[in-house]
């Protein structure tokens, strides 16, 4: 092997050290998810130290089949004082006649029903919740995405994880027991992959904040600029927790994960979702176009393999299929962990998910990368470096530029006192393209 070029012995070198810190990656999500989730709080509410009030934004579009389950979760809450502002865009949605069923079926509920939404930004969830933000009565306020189904003493949990150093806390993304492969395929994914990442980036501090239930204190939201300012974003999740964590404010997850129940459960349409994840995480993140695919189980385990032979002269055959098997009960363990409870599926389902994730992950991610557009429902959009979006215009062709695009600028000095070099140069990009494409559309 000595006549073999010095670079592969390198790279050899560096996909082994990316293979071992990869690893602890597992060990750090396991270690802090025993310790951390369905962990019971004792902390009771005293007359000296009540409980806060918090206004509940719920976003709607559409009606699925468990829609009206999961919005009724959020009525028969074990929490002493909260608000129900449900959010509909379309006034010929169907989910407005299901709002007021429930808040006919519950009149006692302090809920308010509002239609017709604002135009702060391209992003449709913020442009939907927006008036409900401004009319929010509560120091805090919590978004929650329709599919969402609450357990009793959720907000109770996620109130007294929000200390006074903290400004936001959000749930791990996690899913509901439900029928069929697709159902089966969303909770490996979700209780591994994506729990592993959730778990090590919040014990490290990293951004892996995602938006579909979280608790802010409005007052934080307020400096920032209000959520109109986030409307510029299609993750508008992930740069709300930048914004918080600029000014000093600490962010944390939740005991319990998120539990998401959507009644509308199929392979073809989860696995959009996650390409268009991919598509905002590329956007945001350009160094997740190197480091995602090495991050996968199969492709990892086969440099790992490589450079285990060049550099010690393993079998690397062996070493891959002992990777797969350790890879497997690794993340076994961790969805048994978040579950905290019995499997709603055999093992073999498991090992059938698992396998299908594993080996569908770099292809999803090849199709986010050949095509940088989002569509998300009936509307397309396109992002630029940074995560700003603008939405594509079907008729034209182009991007047409949005009001949200006098915000970036505005962005920036919101966001931090003094802005840094970085920053004024992605404020100056900004303003440029803005102008090429006002001056496109006339």
């Amino acid at each position: 092997m000595s006549h073999l070029p010095a670079p592969l012995y390198g790279f050899a070198w560096i996909f082994m050290i990316f293979w071992f810190g990869t690893w602890m990656v597992h060990l750090i999500a396991i270690c802090y998810g025993k310790f951390k989730l369905h962990k019971k709080s004792c902390k009771l509410p005293t007359e000296s130290s009540p409980l806060p009030g918090v206004s509940i934004l719920k976003p709607l579009m559409g009606v699925d089949p468990n829609l009206q389950h999961n919005l009724e979760t959020f009525f028969t809450m074990d929490y002493p004082l909260y608000e129900l502002l449900f959010c509909v865009e379309d006034k010929e949605d169907p989910a407005i006649k299901l709002v007021e069923g429930l808040l006919e079926k519950y009149p006692r509920m302090d809920a308010k029903l509002f239609v017709g939404g604002s135009n702060v930004g391209v992003n449709p969830k913020i442009n939907n919740i927006h008036p409900a933000y401004i009319a929010a009565k509560y120091e805090f306020f919590m978004i929650s995405d329709s599919g969402i189904k609450m357990k009793n003493d959720t907000l109770l949990d996620m109130v007294q994880n929000m200390s006074e150093k903290h400004a936001l806390v959000h749930q791990m993304p996690f899913t509901c027991d439900r029928d069929g492969f697709a159902a089966t395929f969303e909770k490996v994914f979700f209780g591994t992959v994506q729990s592993r990442i959730y778990l090590s980036a919040d014990v490290l501090g990293i951004n892996c904040h995602t938006g579909m239930s979280c608790l802010l204190r409005k007052s934080v939201i307020d400096q920032l600029g209000g959520l109109k300012t986030f409307g510029c974003y299609l993750a508008e999740d992930f740069f709300i927790a930048k914004g918080i964590t600029d000014l000093g404010w600490k962010m944390r997850i939740s005991n319990q994960p998120a539990l998401q129940n959507s009644g509308l459960c199929d392979i073809g349409s989860f696995q959009q979702r996650l390409i268009r994840w991919a598509k905002l995480r590329v956007a945001m993140v350009p160094t997740t176009i190197l480091l995602e695919p090495l991050s996968e189980c199969m492709i990892l385990g086969a440099l790992a393999a490589w450079s285990a032979s060049l550099l010690f002269s393993w079998d690397p055959l062996v070493f891959f299929l002992v990777h797969i098997l350790c890879w497997f009960l690794s993340d076994w363990l961790l969805l048994s962990i978040v579950q905290h409870g019995s499997m709603p599926f055999h093992k073999f389902e498991f090992v059938i998910g698992w396998l299908f994730r594993e080996l569908t992950g770099p292809y999803l991610f090849l199709c986010a990368l050949w095509n940088p557009s989002i569509r998300w429902r009936t509307r397309t959009f396109k992002l630029h470096w940074g995560g700003i979006a603008y939405e594509l215009n079907p008729q034209m062709g182009q991007t047409a530029a949005t009001p949200s695009s006098s915000l970036s600028s505005l962005l920036v000095t919101q966001m931090q006192p003094a802005p840094t070099l970085s920053e004024e140069i992605l404020a100056n990009d900004l303003t440029t393209t803005t102008s090429k494409h006002r001056l496109l559309v006339s």
